[in-house]
């Protein structure tokens, strides 16, 4: 199965603009505002699962944090954040792989994640996402996760998704982090249509 993601996934990256697909963001902002809100030194370990061609990493380069990873199923994805960040491309930890079959080496102090638990439909792959999650973090670690919301799209990039309200994510993730923030955003796509996620903020126990 992790094969047939990844081919899907790196087609996606190689047969559109990077700016094109339908979760493209101009600039970060509702991850940065949660980020802002968490007032985080600089060297805090942050990992951006899924991340991407996301500019979140870049952001973070700007403001002089030090210790980042992205992890994402597809390297061409990968291969675009790179190639944008140039020489700060250096700076980063790249991670090619399936969350849901990835087993960290390290734990990190930030969990970020706006692109993959949405996909995961069947209870064993959120049994695995989970696992990684807790081998990747450590108690008092943050967990900022965005999904879909229950009035969001049932589908994303030909997949079917999982859409979560707050009270559901909460249960989710109920065995090893307390919710501690929530709260919707509508996401615009580059076509111009709305896309509404929920957003949530746990702390490992």
């Amino acid at each position: 199965m992790t094969d047939a993601k990844r081919e899907h996934w790196d087609a996606v990256y190689r047969t559109k603009a990077a700016d094109s697909v339908s979760w493209y963001q101009p600039t970060p902002e509702p991850s940065l505002r949660a980020l802002d809100a968490l007032q985080l030194p600089v060297a805090t370990s942050l990992i951006d699962v899924g991340g991407g061609a996301s500019s979140l990493v870049d952001r973070l380069v700007e403001r002089g944090w030090s210790d980042l990873t992205v992890l994402d199923i597809a390297a061409p994805a990968l291969d675009v954040a790179k190639a944008r960040l140039g020489d700060e491309a250096a700076r980063i930890a790249w991670v090619i792989a399936d969350v849901t079959v990835w087993r960290p080496e390290r734990r990190y102090d930030v969990w970020h994640d706006r692109a993959v638990f949405h996909f995961l439909t069947e209870p064993e792959q959120r049994l695995a996402y989970r696992r990684a999650l807790e081998a990747g973090t450590s108690p008092g670690s943050i967990v900022i996760i965005a999904t879909f919301a229950p009035d969001g799209p049932e589908r994303c990039s030909g997949l079917p998704v999982q859409r979560y309200d707050a009270a559901a994510l909460a249960t989710a993730f109920s065995s090893a982090f307390t919710l501690e923030r929530e709260w919707r955003q509508d996401h615009t796509t580059p076509g111009g249509g709305r896309q509404p996620f929920q957003w949530c903020v746990f702390r490992k126990r």
